[in-house]
């Protein structure tokens, strides 16, 4: 089903890959090292599935997983807080056509920053559904164990978190393990014609683009009396951009992909303008509430990218292209310059639910899967939007891949300050350009 991309795109994520591999000192090229073949499960083998991460998303994932073709059960699961854990399990319970393949008994509910440890070694297939900063590691746990890994977006908060992503993916393709990410506009068949189309010429040369994520304010959780602070940051992680990896890659990296996907690359370097009129104050954390980003690609077209999640304003979304024969975006079809219709949707589809039954598919067939080279292009491309706002530097995508500024602590656990620490007042410390660090 997914559009492939051309020898010359191909030629460029090489190129991604390379420079990668030689930042992270080669790591990416083991070929040599001694890696079992995951085998094809027999065709009446059951396909266990641990959850990682009980939020809405991953409640959402766990009954797209569950509602897929193939025989498959919910065996483990695991969060930092047991009332998301809990609340997910009910849920779960309460939907007939999935609730009889939940077989999570007590011994297998695990909470703590170590819960994914003792879930992972339980299932054969697992979901990653955390705030991005999580995901290189649960990653490479999974991958380490031989795993089979559906992981959303975004795929890290920074570079370095890019980098253990590629990393890692080197020993999932030596071990034959399926890997999908949670872009789900890839698995549209809509979006699948609608980029085959433009890839094959329909508007002429693509001149630019826009992708616009324009919607009211992103959810909010309070502050609890006898919350720590690392607590109220992990519940309310929307509002901080060390968990959320900012509106970027939180919100506008869904149509940020489909621009790089048509493309058949990534931008080289990228500008941009952001900061809060809408946020203040010690309950919204340290995110910027609008970002204009332009990214420039290879070819010297620019995309421009307008992100704003303010209450009262206008809203619109998706991915829109300006080419020299005429126009397209999923919303409004492909037209001449004339404004004359050449193709328009006319089905809608779940593609939740189909990005799903291809996965669960490819493990039970042991067919190709692997979306990580992409899902890593695009989730560095809205970090790098990111820097270029917050610093308000002209990026480079060459240094902003290899940068070491990280957004994390060095580990996890309850006792250590967040990487976000208020004032005296309450207050976060706000991205300044001009004087915050661009990498």
């Amino acid at each position: 089903m997914k559009e492939k991309f051309s020898d010359n795109a191909n030629k460029q994520r090489r190129t991604f890959l390379k420079q990668s591999a030689r930042m992270i000192g080669g790591v990416m090229i083991g070929a040599s090292l001694p890696f079992e073949i995951t085998a094809k499960p027999a065709n009446d083998a059951t396909l266990k599935i641990a959850l990682i991460g009980c939020g809405a998303r991953g409640a959402g994932a766990a009954v797209n997983a569950l509602r897929t073709k193939e025989k498959v059960e919910l065996v483990a699961m695991a969060d930092v807080f047991r009332d998301k854990l809990d609340e997910t399990f009910n849920t779960l319970n309460q939907i007939e056509n999935i609730k009889g393949s939940i077989k999570v008994p007590e011994e297998n509910k695990f909470v703590g920053f170590d819960a994914y440890k003792k879930a992972i070694p339980l299932a054969d297939v697992v979901l990653l559904v955390t705030p991005a900063p999580f995901r290189p590691m649960h990653f490479e746990a999974a991958v380490n164990a031989g795993k089979h890994v559906f992981m959303e977006k975004p795929l890290a908060s920074d570079a370095p978190g890019i980098q253990k992503i590629l990393s890692t993916n080197q020993i999932a393709k030596q071990k034959n393990l399926k890997v999908q990410v949670g872009l789900q506009n890839r698995y549209d068949p809509n979006y699948i014609e609608m980029v085959s189309r433009l890839k094959s010429g329909a508007i002429g040369d693509i001149l630019s683009s826009t992708d616009y994520y324009l919607i009211g304010p992103v959810k909010q959780v309070m502050r609890q009396t006898g919350q720590t602070e690392l607590e109220y940051q992990m519940r309310n992680w929307r509002y901080f951009n060390w968990l959320w990896a900012g509106s970027p890659a939180g919100l506008a990296i869904h149509n940020t992909d489909i621009v790089n996907w048509v493309k058949g690359s990534n931008p080289v370097r990228a500008q941009a303008l952001g900061g809060r009129c809408s946020l203040g104050g010690p309950e919204h954390g340290d995110i910027f509430d609008h970002f204009f980003i332009e990214y420039e690609y290879p070819d010297g077209t620019k995309l421009n990218s307008q992100i704003r999640h303010i209450t009262g304003t206008w809203n619109k979304g998706g991915a829109n292209f300006q080419g020299s024969k005429g126009t397209a975006s999923l919303q409004g079809g492909i037209k001449d310059l004339k404004n004359n219709q050449i193709w328009k949707v006319k089905d809608k589809f779940d593609p939740y639910q189909l990005e799903h039954e291809q996965f669960f598919s490819a493990i039970r067939n042991n067919t190709p899967l692997n979306d990580v080279e992409w899902g890593a292009m695009s989730t560095m491309t809205t970090i790098l939007g990111r820097m270029a706002a917050h610093s308000g530097k002209m990026i480079e995508w060459d240094e902003a891949i290899k940068s070491d500024l990280t957004l994390l602590p060095q580990e996890f656990n309850w006792d250590i300050p967040p990487p976000a620490t208020p004032d005296k007042n309450g207050n976060y410390p706000i991205a300044i350009p001009g004087k915050s660090p661009a990498l």
